[in-house]
């Protein structure tokens, strides 16, 4: 005798809620459909549900995605890199506190290597036909970041093979919530063949039919909601074997359109607006922007970053900043729009031969116009690099006008960004200290509030 498991999977949304109301609707009605029909349904999240550069989700530390995802009844979650290291130690470990659904994670511990009490290493759940389903779950392995943030991650493979080990005497059909992305997820496929399903995300892959890598059946569902991910297991009862894997691809645009869902999406900025509106300071006049020339708040932004890591010098480039500032008012809902990234400061060592280097790097003509996706850029274009306590005269550079000599180490302030890999290798291999978690808008505010306390009324 067969049975016909129902999973319906979501990743990557990072608060695109502009499709949530669909999403909503869709899972909402396949749930009742299979209840209709006595079938089992299962709602799995696979991570980066959360991201700050949406007001709703910024106003609420992520609780109101927590909401939103309740409502709909989800089964079980797992995190991603926003919920996991774009949160302080504290947000984090009271974000999921009014969960209705299992927190699935096995590769985060505290300091003291305990695991959080909001998370669970696996969880079995069980079918109407008596089958038994283990769902585990790993995130990404960015050690360093989560020890600022004062937690412990594992390994994410050494963590599976004990949490498979573990659970493959105990199921019939194992399950795994990766938030590691497609690369590893093939690689676990390959080492891990007790494992049926991978619901992947994190490198925001779409995997219209899924991916069969050896017996493992991967699916993923692309980001920002754009997908909803739909898998059917037939598994043969009497042998406890599955004996087919299917998944698809919903496409969250060709579905009906939710009632008054315009006005709901309104009402997410609108809630979040509301919340963020906290006046900072009184400004005496505007703060221009511009994107290809030097301008007021990107040279401010830049300074008060060399000043809050206490380094020699900064850059930045000038697309972090969306918009400028009005004279008056400046609220946090203000300095949230122009400045969404989850992006913190980054104080780097660097010899006077490297730093010369990356300066002229930022030099090259091909920046201003690259348009960036990614790396917790929530902008458009780079635009130009706006430096601190830096100048170039002919092929000479100076720091605070003395003159960068090859061998003497600086300390250089710049953002997280910079140092992932993709811009400037000298970067990437140096000694650096990431202040977390701090972002961009919240240095600028401290610095607002620096220079403009005695305009506040």
């Amino acid at each position: 005798m067969l049975e016909t498991i129902h999973i319906y999977h979501t990743n990557d949304i990072h608060s695109h809620l502009e499709n949530w109301p669909r999403i909503r609707d869709f899972l909402m009605n396949k749930k009742m459909v299979h209840r209709d029909h006595r079938e089992d349904c299962f709602l799995f999240d696979i991570g980066d549900h959360v991201d700050r550069w949406h007001p709703f989700t910024e106003a609420t530390i992520g609780k109101g995605n927590i909401g939103l995802m309740n409502a709909v009844g989800y089964t079980a979650a797992t995190i991603g890199n926003n919920e996991g290291i774009t949160l302080s130690h504290q947000e984090l470990d009271s974000l999921y506190s009014d969960a209705d659904f299992d927190l699935i994670l096995a590769n985060v511990y505290d300091n003291k290597m305990n695991r959080p009490n909001w998370t669970v290493p696996h969880q079995i759940y069980h079918s109407k036909g008596g089958l038994k389903i283990g769902v585990t779950a790993v995130t990404a392995y960015f050690q360093q970041l989560y020890e600022l943030l004062e937690w412990h991650v594992e390994e994410p493979f050494k963590e599976l093979h004990s949490q498979v080990k573990e659970l493959k005497e105990q199921v019939d059909v194992l399950i795994l919530l990766s938030h590691l992305g497609i690369h590893d997820d093939e690689k676990i496929a390959t080492l891990f063949p007790e494992i049926d399903l991978i619901l992947g995300g994190h490198t925001h892959h779409i995997l219209e039919k899924g991916k069969l890598v050896d017996r493992t059946l991967l699916a993923a569902a692309g980001k920002h909601g754009k997908f909803i991910g739909h898998v059917k297991l037939e598994v043969d009862l009497d042998k406890k074997i599955v004996t087919d894997k299917q998944a698809q691809l919903n496409e969250t645009a060709k579905l009906p359109p939710s009632q008054n869902e315009k006005e709901e999406i309104a009402d997410f900025y609108e809630k979040g607006r509301k919340l963020l509106f906290q006046e900072i300071v009184r400004l005496p006049e505007s703060l221009s922007v511009e994107w290809f020339k030097e301008s007021q708040l990107t040279v401010l932004l830049c300074e008060a970053i060399e000043e809050w890591c206490d380094a020699d010098c900064a850059f930045i480039n000038a697309g972090l900043l969306l918009d400028h500032l009005e004279k008056g008012m400046v609220t946090k809902y203000e300095l949230h729009k122009i400045l969404p990234h989850p992006i913190n400061p980054c104080l780097i060592e660097l010899n006077g031969r490297d730093l010369h280097s990356v300066i002229l790097q930022t030099l090259d003509p091909k920046w201003p116009k690259l348009e960036l996706k990614g790396l917790g850029f929530r902008g458009t274009i780079l635009g130009n690099f706006v430096y601190t306590n830096i100048s170039i005269e002919g092929s000479d550079m100076y720091i605070k006008d003395q003159k960068v000599q090859s061998n003497k180490m600086y300390k250089l302030g710049t953002i997280d960004m910079y140092t992932f890999g993709h811009f400037f290798p000298e970067l990437y291999l140096a000694d650096k200290k990431y202040f977390l978690p701090e972002f961009l808008r919240d240095v600028m505010e401290w610095k607002l509030k620096k220079e403009y306390k005695s305009e506040k009324q």
